[in-house]
């Protein structure tokens, strides 16, 4: 029997540019519900005894999650009950970073380097992920792989901020080059005087670019799409509006992700690609599920999932196909 509608919808999403963080900025999420007596929380505002680890396990059956796949699909390989109901492919800056002065530039030249390896405690270490995925990236831009270099394990401090601990062993010589991605890295990079060697931004293969963020899922699970399909189909044209009103608001959107990445506005403006605001749309295209599985294919030979995943069972096409044909009878009522 299906279960009773839930009085909370909760949703999660990453640091980063996302159609949830925009929706959820504007109140638009709240709105959509209201009549229904369902709340929307943000899992970020929830107390630590609700919140728990979901933003990772997804074991919350009334979660959204709008964030990196590498947690994603560790999730669905440890046999939770997710489904891919959305994707996005939005340009966050990413680049190898090296010493100011050290000579180093371009993909060829990381042959025989020392590359950071950041190394954290948590669950599913997608810092580590993130790094192995950048490195492979730039090194198969000269053909090479990560057998090429060496790689460097750098644990994460207790305190400091993203990319830390790598960005200060490349300050003391420990390692010869990091890999960064987004806002706040653009920032952390310069206070150090970092110099760019690879960006893969540059690259105009995107399959170079395929990390945590690229492609970024959508998930919800099987549960409530199985006892309530309405509300998920609801959930994700309320994205739709969201990442359309985007598209014709960059200055609103940059706002918006100053507050969503922590960075100020240089950082935003140097990590995210000049009409960046119009690419928040979810997608479920051969090429996105392509790159997916990529990325699929990248963490289970690292050992990074317990079990492969099938990106293509994974997938259910039928709730964002629904959700767009109600946004688009929300545009023709209301003209």
């Amino acid at each position: 029997m299906p279960s009773p509608a839930p009085d909370t919808l909760w949703f999660t999403r990453c640091p980063v540019p996302t159609a949830t963080g925009i929706a959820a900025d504007q109140g638009r999420l709240a709105e959509e519900f209201a009549a229904d007596g369902i709340a929307v929380r943000s899992l970020q505002d929830a107390p630590p005894e609700v919140a728990a680890d979901h933003h990772f396990t997804h074991a919350l059956t009334g979660l959204f999650r709008e964030g990196g796949n590498v947690p994603a699909l560790w999730a669905r390989s440890r046999g939770e009950r997710t489904r891919l109901i959305g994707l996005t492919w939005i340009e966050e800056r990413q680049v190898v970073l090296v010493r100011a002065g050290s000579g180093v530039s371009g993909p060829a030249a990381l042959r025989g380097l020392r590359l950071a390896v950041p190394c954290h405690g948590i669950g599913i270490d997608f810092w580590r992920a993130m790094a192995l995925a950048g490195f492979a990236g730039a090194l198969s831009l000269a053909g090479l792989t990560l057998a090429d270099a060496t790689l460097v394990e750098v644990p994460a401090g207790e305190a400091g901020g993203q990319w830390s601990a790598e960005l200060a062993a490349l300050r003391d010589g420990t390692v010869d080059a990091v890999y960064v991605k987004g806002a706040l890295a653009v920032e952390a990079a310069r206070l150090i005087g970092a110099e760019v060697a690879v960006e893969l931004d540059a690259a105009p293969d995107r399959r170079a670019r395929v990390n945590n963020g690229t492609p970024r899922p959508v998930t919800v699970h099987q549960r409530l799409l199985d006892d309530h399909p309405d509300l998920v189909v609801r959930f994700l044209a309320v994205l739709l509006e969201a990442a359309d009103w985007a598209a014709e608001s960059p200055a609103e959107v940059a706002r918006i992700l100053q507050a969503e990445t922590g960075a100020g506005a240089e950082g935003v403006a140097g990590a995210y690609a000049e009409g960046g605001h119009r690419t928040l749309h979810l997608d479920l295209s051969e090429e996105r599920l392509g790159l997916l599985a990529q990325q699929e294919r990248f963490l289970h030979g690292q050992g990074f999932l317990d079990a492969p995943v099938d990106i293509r069972a994974w997938t259910d096409p039928e709730p964002l196909r629904a959700a767009r044909a109600l946004r688009d009878r929300r545009r023709s009522t209301s003209r």
